[in-house]
């Protein structure tokens, strides 16, 4: 494995691993420092930055998320949907990432963790975010 692989298979995982833990803080109503702080075993460097970044700017990404889901609003969506877009969204608004890889991976996640339209929905919505912070 060469070490661009490398850091991005560490950069998916550490991705997969915020989802985990969002959806653990959600469901136990902590905050993301209240509940890293009850890990034995600390997140990766990348998960902690990316749940910290998404708990920053919660009332700006949701605000984005809510605008561009015609129809939705934030208590209806899924939860996972809305956390895997809440951490893809925050990560969009750094800029440190290009955002194909940042919806690629918030669409496979949504795959592989909510329902079987979440992929389209996450898709949807992330493309659209995407294309209006590029404007």
């Amino acid at each position: 494995m060469t070490p661009h692989s490398e850091a991005a298979r560490s950069r998916r995982e550490s991705r997969e691993r915020a989802v985990e833990l969002a959806y653990e803080a959600n469901a136990r109503g902590l905050s993301v420092d209240e509940l890293l702080a009850t890990l034995v075993l600390p997140a990766p460097p990348f998960t902690v930055e990316l749940l910290r970044q998404a708990e920053q700017r919660r009332d700006q990404v949701d605000e984005l998320i809510e605008a561009t889901a015609s129809g939705w609003t934030i208590p209806r969506m899924p939860v996972m949907d809305l956390l895997i877009m809440r951490l893809a969204v925050a990560e969009l608004l750094e800029g440190k990432t290009p955002k194909g890889v940042v919806l690629a991976e918030a669409v496979e996640l949504a795959g592989r963790y909510s329902t079987e339209e979440s992929s389209r929905f996450v898709n949807g919505v992330l493309a659209a975010i995407a294309a209006d912070l590029e404007r």
